[in-house]
């Protein structure tokens, strides 16, 4: 086999994984309060299409308890988390309802870990 057709087979066989695998994009990102015990995230992306939803955290851990994933219809996707995050972790990607839905927000109920004044950011991320 020539050289050139393994390397065009390997790219071909990575551009079908990554159609078929989809990826994470990033929706949005929040810096939450210690002491807050619900914040929101605005997601700006335009197009709908995500089937999975994940939080990343930062700088704190976090303690989810609820999250809502709000589409551009205003109808809410509940979702019981409840997973607690250390800084540097994420939660289990969690599966949404539906199909090619416009997700207007997250918004998320939570409970920030740890002494001192680092603050924890959450970003959401969607899977399409």
């Amino acid at each position: 086999m020539s050289r050139g057709l393994r390397f065009g087979t390997a790219a071909a066989v990575f551009l079908v994984s990554s159609v078929m695998l989809g990826e994470w994009k990033l929706l949005g990102s929040r810096k939450v309060d210690r002491k807050g015990e619900r914040d929101e995230i605005a997601v700006t992306v335009a197009r709908g299409g995500f089937k999975r939803l994940k939080l990343t955290v930062t700088g704190a851990g976090v303690e989810f308890a609820n999250v809502h994933v709000i589409y551009g219809n205003g109808e809410p996707d509940k979702l019981e988390v409840r997973q607690n995050v250390a800084a540097g972790g994420e939660t289990r990607a969690i599966d949404l309802r539906g199909h090619d839905r416009v997700i207007r927000k997250v918004v998320f109920w939570y409970k920030t870990e740890g002494a001192g004044k680092a603050r924890a950011t959450v970003s959401a991320w969607g899977f399409d």
